[in-house]
């Protein structure tokens, strides 16, 4: 009599492979990066580009999908490299068999990164050959192996990172270093700041009304009103605390505060406002002013003075009323009533959307974060 088991064999179907192993043609990608853009890198990466173009066409079974690179962008975030997002959303679409990259450092140098990539692929039958250790991801054992030299990798750019800072503060103490940024109304030639007239008439504008009585506010309109005939203006989103910003520049008066802002050292690293976390270094005479010293000193007594009237008016309405800012943009908290709940929005916020995402914070909230008696006997 036969068994459930017996049914169960003689419904099997046998399917011979149609395709010999031997015949199957992968698509190849590769992946490239450098990690800034120098000259000397950028030689590197049409190195990169030549050596895979060769080396996937000297496969008879390989087929060259692309090659995906990413110039002068940093390492230890995929989401900030645009190619290598490009190269993930075609491993999803079917493209893509096999990726071939020099190291983990150059395809991650954050482990989380590099691990969730790394599964994903798998999941989607994808391997990754890293040239550098002889790593193909096929192999199960091989995760294992990848995190560690990922780790290493993260550690390394860490280590990077921090003689980078090293390099830069020493500059900073010298008077030697040179900013990144430009502000509005400047423009850098051959490593100097210059004066940009076509907006530094704004800049002086911005200070003398500013000392004839108007609002941070007034001027940021007038600015959004005017950048629609003014390209000079129209680059850039104004907000009465960009005005005010702009204001406490002492860049206009020719000197340099460095390290107004800082990274983190954990990743994901972010870029914060220095209150005091770290040594800051004021230089004078750094590159040609545009307003003079005794407007700024004036403009600067102003926004102090008005500053300090506004907070009694806040205090009325709070205990924590003025007491903290905004951690992303700088600008001070107001309470408001929200759907009829009680909340702390920032005031730029307020004022324009598009100039900060920080959203409301309910009261409870925030009264929950300060002990009780700190802010019930008025110590800030």
């Amino acid at each position: 009599m036969a068994t459930a088991r017996d049914n169960l064999a003689r419904k099997q179907i046998y399917i011979p492979a149609t395709q010999p192993e031997e015949e199957i043609v992968l698509r190849v990608a590769a992946y490239c990066r450098v990690s800034t853009d120098s000259d000397d890198q950028l030689n590197s990466f049409a190195a990169q580009n030549a050596h895979y173009n060769n080396l996937i066409k000297s496969h008879d079974r390989w087929e060259l999908v692309d090659i995906y690179a990413d110039e002068g962008i940093t390492g230890t975030s995929a989401k900030k490299r645009g190619d290598f997002q490009r190269m993930l959303e075609d491993c999803r679409k079917g493209k893509i068999d096999k990726i071939l990259v020099k190291s983990i450092s150059r395809f991650a140098r954050n482990t989380k990164d590099c691990l969730e990539a790394v599964r994903e692929l798998r999941t989607l039958g994808i391997s990754i050959f890293f040239e550098e250790h002889n790593i193909d991801t096929r192999m199960v054992s091989s995760e294992m192996l990848t995190s560690v030299i990922a780790a290493c990798a993260q550690a390394e750019s860490e280590s990077i990172s921090q003689n980078m800072k090293w390099s830069i503060q020493k500059k900073m103490q010298n008077g030697t270093y040179v900013a990144s940024s430009v502000p509005f109304g400047f423009r850098r030639i051959n490593g100097n700041l210059v004066v940009e007239e076509s907006e530094a008439r704004y800049v002086r504008y911005a200070f003398s009304n500013y000392l004839a009585g108007k609002s941070t506010t007034d001027i940021a309109k007038e600015f959004t009103a005017q950048s629609v005939a003014d390209p000079a203006l129209g680059s850039r989103k104004w907000s009465f605390q960009a005005i005010v910003e702009m204001l406490k520049n002492e860049k206009y008066i020719g000197d340099a505060m460095y390290q107004k802002t800082y990274m983190t050292d954990t990743l994901p690293r972010q870029c914060l406002r220095n209150r005091g976390e770290r040594d800051r270094y004021y230089a004078s005479d750094t590159h040609p002013g545009i307003i003079d010293r005794q407007s700024y000193d004036s403009v600067q007594y102003l926004l102090q003075q008005r500053s300090e009237k506004h907070v009694p008016h806040t205090v009325n309405t709070s205990p924590l009323g003025g007491r903290f800012i905004c951690g992303k943009c700088g600008a001070g908290f107001r309470r408001k009533q929200n759907n009829g709940n009680a909340v702390f929005s920032c005031m730029s916020h307020v004022q324009d959307l598009s100039s900060c995402d920080m959203p409301p914070i309910p009261e409870d909230a925030v009264m929950q974060t300060f002990p009780q008696n700190r802010w019930q006997s008025g110590r800030r």
